[in-house]
Parts: structure tokens; sequence; C-alpha cells
């Protein structure tokens, strides 16, 4: 009987398999057919051009990308700058393949990825794409081996190298560039290797809000360990009171040391002060906003035996004697060069860092002849016909621009007028000798035509020069006398000059001279360049040659000035 119901159960079992196998088709084998091509291969990361950041040297990658093939993929392999870096040949899916691959080791410079997807049929795809690293920071100025912005960091970008930290130092809370400024603070600092960063020649810069208190304190020092020594490596440093800090420099030579005492800064004023100091086999300039403020001379190069850091923010372990320890002032955009920085190239580094942006309405040139001739807005350098000079004194200190015998400058004019209208102006110390000069002119090159463009010039005698200008309307001229200059009175004086679609008006310290109207708007057919401080090429002839007067603070402008748009510049 047992047995009877081992059968009956038996049977029910397989009735019941039965069942849930009705309606379904049996598993069959499909024949694929013939390969019809080779894999497409898609590279979803990195992208034609992809650059990546990040400060650090190394870093990661992932690489993304897609296989596919309409039979089977056998091996997809990463390849990067020739060399294999990952195989894969085991998937999920072996027709659509979705990949991810971490590279840990990618350098800063240019790369090229490449993906080849293969088949079982042999064929083979490869796609590839360009990126790049962009290394952490590259030097933006010749003879840069330091630079450390301070931008929540005391990492410096060249190396990637951190500070070594002493004591608490912090960060501002305000900047000049970036995100943020370094302060020391009282018994804190950070410190840098330098060994053998150095030769005879060195420069360094930086921006600087001094604080008065306490009333002196290192900046930036190199010393060797012996106490109080300072014939070998150097203190930058500051002493003063709360309303003034002198900036200071001491040289080691070997043997013996060098004092520069620098310049003042006026604490009070609570400005960002771009700071600079350069050394040579022969001597220490200290430039405060691209301004050469004193320099010392040295007996022999710079000594740096026995010295391994620098010092940032306080005297240290080597200068924090008579009273020159951590700084609470703020520093930003610290620079170091293994070179001896010209003038112009410190100020050439003012205007990178610092852009100047125009301050007047329609203002499309400027000029400060500070020691240099560069123009602001554009950072071009004009052309320099012989050898101009400067002055030696501008309308507010600094410097100024003089011409000189057969001497002036040249500059293209291309958008720096209006159609019809322009305006200039500029600070000047008219000399009376030669009795007549050209000042600015913009003329064509067909001799003695002033159908075209403007010849601002002087003309008079050694106590009195009269200010004048000729315009060009196209067929015909206007002439302007302007106004007299008081030669012996050794003064100087804003002129502007503004030149509408009407008329031309010469203005001195604001107040109009004269007005002279125009037949028609200005003609600029065939000018090219603006001469400064001499008649030049088109202008040259009635005597308008080389201009010696100073001139200082020359703008130029897209449109017509009004009168309380030149009183502001005063």
């Amino acid at each position: 009987m047992k047995n009877i119901y081992k059968y009956i159960l038996g049977l029910v079992v397989m009735l019941s398999m039965a069942s849930c196998y009705d309606g379904i088709d049996p598993i069959t084998d499909v024949d694929p057919g013939p390969d019809a091509g080779a894999p497409v291969v898609t590279i979803n990361y990195p992208t034609e051009g992809t650059v990546i950041t990040g400060l650090e040297l190394i870093v990661p990658i992932e690489i993304k990308f897609e296989v596919e093939d309409d039979i089977e993929v056998s091996s997809v392999v990463l390849n990067l700058d020739g060399v294999d870096i990952a195989t894969f040949d085991t998937f999920l899916d072996y027709r659509v393949v979705n990949e991810t691959f971490t590279y840990n080791s990618l350098s800063s410079g240019n790369h090229v990825l490449t993906v080849t997807g293969n088949d079982l049929a042999g064929n083979a795809t490869i796609s590839t794409v360009n990126f790049s690293k962009a290394p952490p920071y590259e030097a933006l100025f010749a003879g840069e081996v330091f630079y450390m912005p301070f931008d929540g960091s005391y990492t410096e970008l060249l190396s990637i190298t951190e500070a070594s930290e002493v004591g608490t130092p912090t960060f501002a809370g305000e900047y000049f560039a970036g995100t943020n400024a370094y302060r020391a603070t009282q018994d804190s600092y950070i410190t840098f290797p330098v060994e053998g960063m150095f030769g005879s020649n060195m420069s360094g810069s930086f921006w600087y809000k001094v604080n008065g208190d306490p009333d002196r304190s290192g900046i930036l020092t190199i010393g060797n360990d012996i106490p109080e020594n300072r014939n070998q490596g150097l203190r930058l440093f500051r002493e003063g009171s709360a309303t003034e800090q002198r900036i200071k420099l001491n040289v080691g030579t070997g043997d013996a040391e060098s004092w520069n005492d620098g310049g003042v800064i006026d604490v009070t004023a609570d400005e960002w002060v771009h700071v600079a100091f350069t050394i040579s086999s022969t001597e220490t300039i200290i430039y405060l906003n691209g301004l050469p403020v004193y320099t010392a001379e040295l007996g022999g190069a710079i000594d740096w035996t026995g010295t391994a850091d620098l010092t940032i923010g306080a005297g240290g372990e080597t200068f924090s004697y008579w009273g020159h320890e951590s700084d609470n002032s703020i520093m930003d955009e610290l620079r170091l060069f293994d070179t001896t920085l010209t003038q112009d190239e410190i100020q050439n580094m003012i205007n990178v860092t610092n852009p100047y942006e125009p301050t007047y309405d329609g203002e499309t040139f400027y000029m400060p002849f500070d020691g240099f001739n560069t123009e602001f807005v554009s950072l071009d350098e004009p052309t320099m016909v012989g050898a101009t000079t400067f002055l030696g004194e501008g309308y507010e200190g600094g410097n100024a621009f003089m011409g000189a015998a057969d001497s002036y400058l040249t500059f293209p004019i291309d958008g720096l007028f209006g159609a019809d209208a322009f305006s200039a102006t500029f600070w000047y110390k008219v000399d009376g000798t030669p009795d007549r000069s050209g000042i600015l002119v913009v003329g064509n090159d067909i001799p003695e035509n002033r159908n075209q463009g403007f010849r601002l010039f002087r003309e008079g005698s050694e106590t009195e020069q009269r200010i004048k200008v000729n315009v060009g309307t196209g067929d015909a001229e206007s002439w302007n006398d302007g106004g007299v200059i008081d030669v012996t009175a050794g003064e100087w004086v804003h002129v502007a000059l503004t030149v509408s679609a009407t008329e031309s008006k010469i203005y001195f310290n604001g107040v109009e001279q004269l007005s002279s109207a125009l037949g028609s708007s200005i003609d600029w057919t065939g000018c090219t360049e603006i001469t400064i401080g001499a008649g030049g090429e088109t202008f040259s002839y009635w005597g308008h040659l080389s201009d010696l007067s100073g001139i200082d603070e020359l703008r130029l402008f897209n449109k017509a000035l009004s009168p309380s748009e030149i009183a502001e510049m005063l």
C-alpha cells in the first residue's frame, strides 16, 4: 500500500511540474549571425581638451568609457602616453561594456589617452583624446623661483611645499588678491627652506598693509645660526611709529654688512603698498609702489654661507634682537626671484597682478611716467625715438616725462579716439627753451598736411608760452590759439584739450582759455600714431621739434570731456 501512495505522489509532482512549463517555449540555441563590424568605442571622460587643475603635482583621474559590439567584446585596453595602464577581458554584458578606471598617478603636462576595443572576430577600434593636467602654478615672471599667495594655506606653489609654522600664524581675513592674506601675529611666523635658491642676484616683492604696532618687526629674514651675525644673508624689516613705518634692508657681504634705509609708508592711510627690494653684486634698492626710494652700495656680493631658511613675518631665530620680532602687518602675494629686477620689471609685475582700470569715463590711454613709459590701459610700451628722459620730479612726486633734442615717443592710436570727438589731459611744467615745440601730434604721412588729425603745440618766449591746437577736418583746418602759461612761475599746470564734432577747447587748471569752431568734425584719414613730446614726423616744420618741458599723468579719451569732468581731475 505504501508503494502505491508513493507512485501516486510522484505522479502528482510530475503533473504539477508539467503545468509550470505550460505555454513557455523551450530554450533553443540561436545563431547570432556573422560579425557585422568593429566595436564602437566612446571615451566619456576625459574629453578632448579637458584641463585638470589642482594644487597637487600628482593627482588621480577617473577614466570613463563605453565599448559596444554587435556580437561580443573580447577585451578593452587603456593606454596613457604610450603605456598600457589597464586591460579588461571579463564583463557582465559582453555586448555593452560601461566601465570606470581610476588612474592614481597623473602628472602635470599634456597627455594622450587611447581606448582600444577588441571583438571576437579580431576587429579593433581605437578612440583617442588629448587632455592635460595644469601645473599648480607656472612662474609668471622671469627669474621667479618662489610664489606664496597665502590663499588659506602656506603652500609655495612652484615646489608645492608647505612652510613650517612657528607658534600660531594666522590669515588676515582680507587680501590684496586671491582669497586671503598672511598675518604672523605675536611670537608666530612661518619658515621655508631656501638653501641654494639664490646667488649674488636676487629680488623679492609683496603687497603689504603695514601695522604700526609693534613699532618695529622683521618682515623677511634669511640668516645663519651665529648670534647677532649680520654678515650673511639678509634682513628686511620695519621701524617707526603708529603713524609711519620705514622699510629697511640689511645685507651681509661675508666680512661686512650694508644698510639700506629704504622709504616710509603712511600707516594711517591703511592702504596696500607694493614693496620690492633688489640685490645685485654692487647695490641694493628698495621700491614702494614701483618707485625706487633708496639705493645703497654693497662692498661685495651677498654671502649665503650657513643660511638655510627664510623666515616670513618676523626676525625669527636670527634677527629677533633690537625688537624685530613678529609682524602684525598683512602680507600678500609674496614672490622671490634669483635675478635683480629692473624698475620696468617691477612695474610690469604690478601692472600684471594689479591691472589698471580707467579712472574716468571714456579714458582709453594713461601714461603716469613714473620712471617708465608703459601705457597702463593696454600695458604696451611706446616706441622711443632718440633718447627721451625723465624730469626727476612729477606733479605729485615720483617722476615725469621730459623730451630731449631729436627725441620723443610714438604710440598706435587704434581704439584711442572717438570718430568725431576726443580729449587729452596732462600736467605740464613748461620750458621756454626752445621757444616752440610740438607736444601731442597725430598726423598722416602727407608732407605739411594739416587737414587730418591734430597738433597740440606751444610757441612763445623764455617768459611765456602759448598753448595752441590745430585740427584737421578733411578739406580744411581749424586753429585754436589757446592760452598763455607763465614760464617764470615754474609751476605745474593742468592742460586739457577737448574736441567735439563742432568745436575745440583748451583749458588750464580747469578754466577754459579759448573755444574754436570746426567747419566739420575731425578727420583721422591716414593717421596711425600719436607723437608725444615733439612735432615728430608730421609736424616738425616751423620749428616744432622736441619739447624739453615736463609732462605728467597723460590721459586720452574717446569723447569730449565736460568742464565738470575736467574739474574732477584737479
